[in-house]
């Protein structure tokens, strides 16, 4: 892990298509704006591990179905 240190104003740059920049600190808070190309997702942590949650029950969901059974029921319907 890298640990930097930012004063407001400064930006931290992840690659040639990342940067972070230090807006404001307050309270405790840093206000940070990130410029990345929409194909990259950030999301806060939280965030991050709910939408992993929702993946792995999602996959999970998947492997659970049959898909000899869904393509039987399905050609009952033609």
């Amino acid at each position: 892990m890298l640990v930097l240190t930012r004063k407001v104003g400064e930006t931290i740059r992840i690659g040639d298509d990342v940067s972070i920049s230090i807006l404001e600190v307050q309270n405790g808070q840093v206000r940070v704006a990130i410029d990345a190309p929409r194909e990259i997702p950030v999301h806060r942590e939280e965030v991050y591990q709910q939408v992993q949650a929702e993946n792995r029950r999602a996959a999970d969901v998947a492997r659970a179905i049959d898909p000899a059974a869904v393509w039987k029921r399905g050609k009952r319907k033609s």
